[in-house]
């Protein structure tokens, strides 16, 4: 036995032996552990064929769900491109209109026969 210097640490001490004790004799004792029983009868709690087709029915409805949702996404990057092409053609298409009315004001600037002749006023 040890010695303590307290007497609370000596009843601390004793308490844990007489613990040890009871949890060592209670695992070598082999008691079995009780086993519940079952108070819901099984056949009753199963989902049935009704659960089934509920869950098939879910299954379609969710499959149905996902591809309609991929058709909206294809169609809308479709859209998206296609909206982006034309965009661009606009845009080209007023570069090379802007490109024209310049070249057409640096030429209605411009005499024909002498460069070095006066302009008109007004021009």
């Amino acid at each position: 036995m040890r010695s303590y210097a307290h007497p609370r640490q000596c009843a601390l001490a004793r308490n844990e032996d007489t613990m040890h004790d009871a949890l060592t004799a209670l695992a070598h004792s082999g008691a079995a552990a009780p086993t519940p029983t079952p108070t819901v009868d099984p056949v009753l709690v199963t989902p049935g064929p009704w659960g089934f087709v509920v869950i098939a029915l879910l299954a379609v409805a969710v499959i149905a769900l996902v591809w309609d949702m991929m058709r909206r996404i294809r169609r809308g990057r479709v859209r998206a491109d296609i909206n982006a092409e034309l965009d661009a053609e606009e845009q080209a298409a007023a570069a090379t209109r802007a490109t024209d009315t310049d070249d057409e004001n640096a030429d209605a600037g411009s005499s024909d026969d002498d460069p070095s002749a006066p302009r008109p006023p007004g021009r």
